[in-house]
Protein backbone atom coordinates (compact mmCIF):
# COMPACT_ATOMS: atom_id res chain seq x y z
CA UNK A 1 0.00 0.00 0.00
CA UNK A 2 2.78 2.49 0.75
CA UNK A 3 3.86 1.84 -2.97
CA UNK A 4 0.71 3.42 -3.78
CA UNK A 5 0.60 6.22 -1.58
CA UNK A 6 4.32 7.00 -3.43
CA UNK A 7 2.79 6.62 -6.41
CA UNK A 8 0.05 9.07 -6.02
CA UNK A 9 2.06 11.54 -3.89
CA UNK A 10 4.47 12.03 -7.28
CA UNK A 11 0.75 12.10 -9.14
CA UNK A 12 0.21 15.14 -7.35
CA UNK A 13 4.09 17.02 -6.97
CA UNK A 14 3.99 15.88 -11.32
CA UNK A 15 0.25 18.47 -11.51
CA UNK A 16 1.02 21.12 -9.46
CA UNK A 17 3.91 21.43 -11.50
CA UNK A 18 1.85 21.71 -14.18
CA UNK A 19 -0.16 23.51 -12.89
CA UNK A 20 2.33 26.24 -11.69
CA UNK A 21 2.95 26.17 -15.65
CA UNK A 22 -0.71 27.69 -15.88
CA UNK A 23 -0.99 29.54 -13.08
CA UNK A 24 0.51 32.73 -14.54
CA UNK A 25 -1.83 32.94 -17.25
CA UNK A 26 -5.09 32.76 -14.94
CA UNK A 27 -3.16 34.92 -12.59
CA UNK A 28 -3.31 37.67 -15.06
CA UNK A 29 -6.54 37.96 -15.45
CA UNK A 30 -7.27 37.79 -11.68
CA UNK A 31 -7.94 34.18 -11.67
CA UNK A 32 -5.96 30.72 -10.11
CA UNK A 33 -6.44 27.27 -9.97
CA UNK A 34 -5.83 24.72 -7.27
CA UNK A 35 -5.79 21.35 -7.13
CA UNK A 36 -8.16 19.36 -4.91
CA UNK A 37 -7.32 15.81 -5.92
CA UNK A 38 -6.23 13.06 -7.77
CA UNK A 39 -9.06 10.13 -7.49
CA UNK A 40 -8.39 6.58 -7.80
CA UNK A 41 -9.11 6.59 -11.43
CA UNK A 42 -6.59 9.04 -12.50
CA UNK A 43 -8.86 11.91 -12.30
CA UNK A 44 -7.40 15.19 -11.40
CA UNK A 45 -10.00 17.33 -9.90
CA UNK A 46 -9.22 21.41 -9.53
CA UNK A 47 -11.11 24.40 -8.81
CA UNK A 48 -11.13 27.63 -10.55
CA UNK A 49 -10.56 30.45 -8.16
CA UNK A 50 -11.03 34.44 -8.02
CA UNK A 51 -12.10 35.77 -11.35
CA UNK A 52 -11.63 32.04 -13.15
CA UNK A 53 -14.59 31.23 -10.85
CA UNK A 54 -17.84 31.18 -12.95
CA UNK A 55 -16.19 33.14 -15.95
CA UNK A 56 -18.00 32.52 -18.90
CA UNK A 57 -14.72 31.16 -20.76
CA UNK A 58 -13.96 28.90 -17.79
CA UNK A 59 -15.44 26.19 -19.75
CA UNK A 60 -12.44 26.33 -22.85
CA UNK A 61 -10.21 27.27 -20.16
CA UNK A 62 -10.29 24.06 -18.72
CA UNK A 63 -9.89 22.21 -21.75
CA UNK A 64 -7.74 23.58 -23.78
CA UNK A 65 -5.55 24.89 -21.16
CA UNK A 66 -5.48 23.31 -18.08
CA UNK A 67 -6.62 19.87 -19.07
CA UNK A 68 -3.96 19.83 -22.25
CA UNK A 69 -1.19 21.06 -19.84
CA UNK A 70 -1.77 18.19 -17.34
CA UNK A 71 -2.22 15.74 -19.59
CA UNK A 72 1.12 16.57 -21.40
CA UNK A 73 2.88 16.98 -18.55
CA UNK A 74 1.34 13.62 -16.82
CA UNK A 75 0.28 11.72 -19.40
CA UNK A 76 -1.28 8.85 -16.91
CA UNK A 77 -4.22 11.57 -15.94
CA UNK A 78 -7.26 10.07 -17.88
CA UNK A 79 -9.14 13.26 -17.36
CA UNK A 80 -9.30 16.76 -15.49
CA UNK A 81 -12.75 18.01 -14.07
CA UNK A 82 -13.61 20.80 -12.15
CA UNK A 83 -15.23 21.02 -9.39
CA UNK A 84 -17.39 24.22 -7.44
Amino acid sequence: MANTDVQKQELLEKVENALNNIRPFLQSDGGNIELIEITDDLIAKVKLLGNCDGCKMSASTMKAGVESTIKNFVPEIISVEAVN
